[in-house]
């Protein structure tokens, strides 16, 4: 793309408003913000859109949202499935009220319905909505948990869960065949309403949603009891979970539940984090500081829009707060519901546990001791989404768990996105059980450990921004890929796989096999000693991503071990 000749056009045409144009002629002296907004078109990809908010073809604007909407409605309209409509949620990020509003009035120009919630809801009341209005599609307007300048744009088909292959890449064709942005259809607010095109779905899905929760409570009794005397600290980050989180543990019998009072309102400048994610420690300085002054028990983060959850635990033997990661929190709810779905006898004779490549390995020894089959698909929650709709059309198999290491996971099949909210709710119930039994959940993770082996994991990402940057994480993934690396560290490689190329490689035999994955940027090396790690770029940010765990016998060593291979790898992809 010939950026200067873009910018150009975007200055000159009548298909630009003078807002925009104000904006980019701000910009004429400074040729690096020019060629960073024109370089290339914002790419509707498999996750939809997601970038910084501003005028530009690699831009969030209302031109690239109004593109990536009329090419979906085409698609839709190809389908014949507009009669059962689309529905739209948003978060509190800038721009996502009025992105949601054009996206309705968008699909009900091409004479689709529009289900569009009254205010802000989190990412997974959207995915359950739109299963329960028995819609097409969904659209999401939320750029999770990235910085505040950023938005993005998610779509969803019929089962709850984000496009998948091969829907995502015919979707994102019927997107590139919009040249123009002329070519959008437009229709007023009243006229969509009229026509009984528009509608706006109020409190009634928040209730139906939360009874939908209340339900998959295992041990309500001792929540009610205990839920009197543990304190609970919440934060929403400034974003969509308040709306319902709060009221959820309340009427499930949690009486001591702080809302951190600086991040209870909506806010899409998040104005006391730098970057409001709660796999970010520091995102959890206010938490921390009301915690230490009602002596709180646990502190619980919802990123934006509130598909994720970031935790932390007091450790009552010395007082201080420890972390949790993504693989900690998820395979806690994990171990305390398939245990006590074990001992109520609820357990699926063909029960799945759904895990991904970089999530942590202590899933398969769990899934292994309460005889589960361990699914293990690719990063992305639309992946774990996909084997749901494949269980419940084949009708072989139940779904009992699923997770990703990205803070996300999802405890039962009302969904098919990671639900922070439903995760708020099982860490307070197991928080209640093992109180019950004079534990608090520092230590059930603990024995959770000394039962299963200490497995540790971590994450790297090394940014790499702009034009020059990506080219930067195309060299060296090609590096990685080309070079046959037979010891990261004091591992010897067992097998290498490079799932883009579906190739499996045993690095002692040489004998070459299939992954038997979708094609994806991923590098994957199973090293000795059930450690391993993995290389991709992020599919939202400009990162690449190095994964690496290791299971020992001691915290001690595992936490040595992995410090070590983090070193390692970090020297190998320079």
């Amino acid at each position: 793309m010939d950026y200067l000749k873009e910018y150009q056009k975007w200055c000159e045409s009548p298909e630009f408003d003078e807002e925009t144009k104000s904006e980019l002629l701000a910009i004429k002296d400074n040729k690096e913000e020019i060629e960073d907004r024109f370089y290339k078109e914002l790419e509707f990809g498999t996750a939809g859109l997601r970038g910084v908010i501003g005028a530009g073809t690699n831009r969030m604007n209302k031109y690239t949202v109004g593109k990536a909407t009329q090419g979906l409605a085409n698609y839709i309209v190809e389908q014949g499935t507009q009669e059962k409509g689309v529905a739209i949620g948003y978060d509190s990020r800038k721009m996502s009220k009025e992105f949601s509003m054009q996206t309705a009035l968008i699909l009900c120009a091409n004479g689709i319905k529009a289900y569009l919630f009254e205010n802000l809801r989190p990412v997974p009341e959207l995915s359950f909505a739109l299963r329960t209005l028995g819609c097409t599609a969904g659209i999401m307007i939320t750029a999770s948990h990235n910085p505040p300048k950023y938005n993005g744009y998610k779509v969803y088909w019929d089962d709850g869960s984000q496009i998948v292959a091969p829907m995502d890449k015919d979707i994102i064709n019927k997107v590139r065949n919009v040249k123009s942005f002329n070519d959008i259809k437009k229709m007023s607010e009243q006229e969509a309403k009229e026509k009984g095109l528009l509608k706006i779905i109020g409190k009634e899905m928040d209730d139906k949603y939360l009874s939908t929760l209340k339900d998959m409570v295992l041990n309500p009794d001792i929540m009610k009891k205990q839920g009197k005397k543990i304190k609970v600290i919440y934060t929403p980050l400034h974003g969509t979970g308040n709306t319902i989180a709060k009221k959820l543990l309340n009427e499930l019998g949690m009486e001591n539940v702080y809302v951190v009072p600086e991040q209870s309102e909506p806010d899409g400048n998040f104005p006391t984090v730098d970057y409001p994610n709660p796999e970010d420690l520091r995102a959890f300085k206010l938490s921390l500081e009301l915690a230490k002054k009602v002596d709180a028990d646990v502190i619980l983060a919802n990123d934006p829009d509130a598909d994720r959850l970031g935790i932390l635990v007091k450790d009552a033997k010395t007082g201080k707060y420890m972390e949790y990661t993504g693989n900690m929190s998820a395979l806690l709810i994990a171990e305390y519901r398939i245990s006590q779905m074990k001992e109520k006898g609820m357990l699926p004779n063909n029960g799945m546990f759904i895990t991904t490549v970089v999530s942590s390995d202590l899933a398969k020894a769990i899934a292994k001791y309460y005889d589960l089959e361990c699914i293990e698909v690719l990063t992305g929650f639309k992946n774990i989404g996909r084997v749901m709709k494949q269980a419940e059309e084949k009708m072989d198999k139940t779904y009992v768990f699923g997770f990703e290491e990205s803070y996300g996971c999802l405890i039962g099949d009302y969904a098919r996105d990671k639900d922070g909210i439903a995760a708020v709710m099982a860490l307070c119930e197991a928080a209640c059980y093992y109180a019950e039994q004079g534990k608090t959940l520092w230590d059930a993770m603990i024995d959770i450990y000394e039962k299963y082996g200490y497995y540790k994991e971590t994450l790297v990402s090394i940014v790499k921004e702009g034009s020059q940057g990506a080219e930067e994480i195309k060299n060296m993934m090609t590096k990685m890929r080309n070079t046959d690396i037979h010891k990261i560290g004091e591992y010897n490689v067992l097998t290498f796989k490079d799932i883009e190329n579906d190739v499996v490689k045993n690095m002692q035999t040489g004998e070459i096999t299939k992954t038997g994955l979708p094609k994806s940027n991923v590098l994957y090396y199973e090293l000795e000693g059930n450690n391993w790690c993995c290389i991709r770029p992020s599919g939202t940010e400009p990162k690449i991503k190095l994964y690496m765990g290791i299971k020992a016998k001691t915290d001690e060593e595992a936490s040595k071990k992995l410090e070590e291979l983090k070193n390692a790898m970090l020297e190998l992809i320079k």
